[in-house]
């Protein structure tokens, strides 16, 4: 089966609701994928943040082989050693005290959303303190709660009414926030990096702002770091670049190293905020994704290997800022690690197919916004690879963009 024969395929069968790339995808190794033509392409997407550790790990293929003979799933209902082990990783690189697991991020943000408001009503906080604050900009993801925190309204306009009490705060505005906060807010949401919305770093003086006046409230405060935590940019979790603890912590993406798996990280006075029944999941915290996860925080915490991170990260900023002074169009360089990205003043969907048919995986964000988020286990000298393949791309954008 080729390409086309791919795309025919899927036109018969599946929704139509991806826009997806000429890429009909063989195998991985590394940083690098294959097609079925044998053609190699360097992925620096990393199926949106999730193959952190690339493909084929060895580390991860091994605990992989050895767990499918043991045990894939089993209910919530009974024990297995993963969840638990896998969560004290967890608390240790948090500082949180409990861990709930689910299967994605957006399940992650509706959980800590069933937490702040149960969290307020069960405390006895004033009946009608259920509203939550999020950003401009933001993405939380499509199920109905997440979306209706999620800013874009391409997102949001076709499938309303959406869940009642969200209200948005302009980003890194703190006197919008504090004009938007009242003793209502039981919880503020907020990507500290803004992934999907463009990857939009929020500030020190905005996150401490939004930590005071939680406490002042009694709202609490939740990090989305779904796609800019565990490791992406250089540390565990870009909050604590700031020490600016928040009460909720919501994660997915890489955790499972491609199997699906989230959690919510809190203390423990918030986790009792549910007792049995209150919340669930079927296939959340299995114990092949468990384990998997377990592997993935043990390599995060080897000496040196976030340090890498930050290091590769500022050699990518380097050969990003390169471009910008060399092309007008470039608006703005922007990152943290290795979540990085190059705006440009022209929609840049065709700089993403350019590079493709060059042999590179990016995508485009927010439109204008060519996002990257390479495997941990890229180097420098596939990073250099790429921005020269960016060069030549770029030389070839008409002069009067």
């Amino acid at each position: 089966m080729n390409l086309k024969q791919i795309e025919e395929f899927e036109s018969q069968v599946l929704f139509s609701n991806y826009k997806k790339y000429p890429l009909f995808v063989q195998k991985g190794r590394k940083c690098t994928l294959y097609d079925f033509e044998g053609k190699r392409y360097l992925d620096l997407l990393s199926g949106i943040a999730v193959s952190a550790l690339g493909y084929n790990h060895p580390r991860i293929a091994n605990v992989m082989r050895k767990q499918l003979k043991k045990l894939i799933h089993i209910s919530n209902l009974f024990y297995h050693p993963y969840q638990a082990l896998l969560a004290r990783k967890l608390l240790e690189i948090s500082g949180m005290e409990r861990a709930f697991f689910c299967n994605s991020g957006t399940e992650a943000v509706e959980a800590s959303f069933k937490l702040a408001r149960g969290y307020a009503y069960k405390n006895k906080l004033g009946e009608d303190k259920n509203q939550v604050l999020t950003l401009d900009d933001s993405f939380h993801g499509r199920t109905y709660g997440s979306l209706s925190a999620t800013y874009n309204d391409t997102y949001r306009t076709p499938f309303g009414p959406l869940v009642p009490g969200f209200q948005f705060v302009k980003r890194n505005a703190v006197e919008d926030l504090r004009a938007k906060f009242n003793d209502k807010v039981c919880a503020v949401i907020i990507e500290p990096i803004q992934g999907e919305g463009g990857v939009h770093a929020c500030s020190r003086e905005f996150l401490q702002a939004a930590r005071d006046l939680c406490q002042k409230h009694r709202a609490l405060l939740i990090f989305d770091e779904i796609q800019s935590g565990l490791g992406r940019t250089g540390r565990y979790f870009y909050f604590q670049k700031f020490g600016i603890r928040p009460d909720i912590i919501t994660l997915a993406k890489p955790l499972g190293v491609g199997l699906p798996l989230g959690s919510v990280l809190t203390s423990k006075e918030i986790s009792l905020t549910f007792g049995p029944g209150d919340h669930g999941t079927t296939f959340g915290g299995g114990p092949l994704a468990c384990r998997l996860g377990f592997e993935f925080v043990k390599i995060l915490q080897e000496e040196g290997f976030l340090a890498d991170i930050r290091e590769k990260g500022e050699f990518f900023t380097q050969k990003l800022l390169d471009l910008k002074r060399k092309y007008p169009f470039v608006v703005d360089v922007r990152g943290e690690g290795l979540m990085q990205a190059i705006e440009v003043n022209f929609p840049a969907r065709e700089i993403v197919n350019q590079c493709l048919e060059a042999g590179f995986v990016i995508n485009v964000t927010a439109g204008t916004v060519l996002r990257f988020l390479p495997p941990y286990i890229i180097t420098r000298k596939e990073i250099a690879r790429f921005a020269k393949a960016l060069d030549k791309i770029f030389s070839k954008v008409p002069a009067d963009q």
